[in-house]
Formats: C-alpha cells, sequence, structure tokens
C-alpha cells in the first residue's frame, strides 16, 4: 500500500516541475507588450508613436529576438503614418526591424512572482539595413509561473544618421512643413513573455 502522505507531495512537486519546463522557449505576448518611440518636432513639441504589430521569443539558451513589423507604425494620424512608412522607413525594402539579444535565463527563472532583477546587457537592432549595438538597462520582473515581464529602464536613444534614416526624416519634415525634426529618438518597451 503507498502511503498518501508521501504521494501528495510527490504529486504537487511533479505538478509544479512540470508547469514550466526547465528549457521551456518564451514567446511575446503582442497584445500585452508595446514598443514606442518619441519624436520631437520644431525643437519643443515630443509625440509618441508605437508598432502595433510585434513578435518575440527566447529559446532555452537566452538568445532572445523581437522583430518589428515597420509597416505597424501608428501615430494616431493615418497620414503620418502613411509618410513615415514610405518615406522613412521605405517598408518595402526593409518591412522589419530586428532587435536581439543573449540573456542569462537562469536568474530570471529563479525568481518568485512579483521579484524583479535589473540587467544591463547589449541590444543589437537592424533597422533599415543596418546594424548598431546598444548597451541596454532593462527591468525583468516575473508575474507568474508562465510570464515574466521585461522593461526598460532607461529609454535607448537611436540616432537616425546610424541607419541611413537621415534623409527620409528630411523628406518628412518638408512633407509636413516643419522647421526641425530631431535625429535622435528615444525607444522604450514592456514586454511580456509566456511560457510554451
Amino acid at each position: 500500500m503507498f502511503n498518501a502522505s508521501v504521494i501528495k507531495p510527490l504529486a504537487f512537486t511533479l505538478l509544479a516541475a512540470a508547469a514550466v519546463p526547465a528549457h521551456a522557449d518564451w514567446y511575446l505576448d503582442n497584445e500585452s507588450s508595446r514598443l514606442s518611440f518619441v519624436t520631437t518636432k520644431n525643437t519643443e513639441i515630443a509625440e509618441v508613436h508605437r508598432f502595433l504589430v510585434l513578435h518575440g521569443k527566447v529559446d532555452s539558451k537566452g538568445a532572445a529576438q523581437l522583430e518589428v513589423e515597420m509597416e505597424s507604425v501608428n501615430s494616431g494620424i493615418p497620414l503620418r503614418d502613411e509618410r513615415m512608412r514610405n518615406q522613412l522607413f521605405e517598408i518595402k525594402t526593409f518591412p522589419e526591424a530586428l532587435i536581439s539579444a543573449q540573456i542569462n535565463l537562469q536568474p530570471i527563472n529563479d525568481l518568485a512572482p512579483g521579484a524583479q532583477l535589473e540587467l544591463r546587457l547589449p541590444l543589437s537592432v537592424t533597422l533599415h539595413g543596418k546594424t548598431q549595438t546598444y548597451s541596454a538597462e532593462l527591468l525583468a520582473t516575473r508575474l507568474d509561473d508562465r510570464r515574466f515581464q521585461v522593461v526598460t529602464l532607461e529609454p535607448v536613444v537611436l540616432h537616425a544618421e546610424d541607419f541611413d534614416l537621415a534623409p527620409g526624416v528630411a523628406a518628412l519634415r518638408k512633407a509636413a512643413g516643419l522647421a526641425s525634426i530631431s535625429l535622435s529618438v528615444p525607444v522604450g518597451a514592456v514586454l511580456i513573455f509566456t511560457a510554451r
């Protein structure tokens, strides 16, 4: 006969272990995630824009990739969105941007729900056919057994010239009749990943 007092803890341990496999892949929850950027025009008018469609994954070895569909840019003004798609991002030639990083998943997996961990790590950003590397300050939060969140503690500042986007910015400025559009753009993110 089996001893019930032994079986119950054993069953609980097995269920907990099965909830998140040690080598699970984590997939981005697009509906709960946000990637936004701030532009400044005429020196003092700042506006927030975002991308609506993101795809992301962190594999069991900690290789993280975030794919941004550039067509999904949303500023709240359809004409401006169309100009950004065609004149700035040139989406027919460069339909996606890619952000990648290598994360040590063990400290995140070890977090209790609600616990947080600050991370500083290099991010590789490929945009408009060019790749640059940035040092990012991130905060990882374990939400529950199957989800964690990563947010930027500080914006990552991209420079238009680094991605050959300055001519596109000039074209936008001319089309909108503006005196200036800043070539430096702060980017922030709130990303939710779910284990599968």
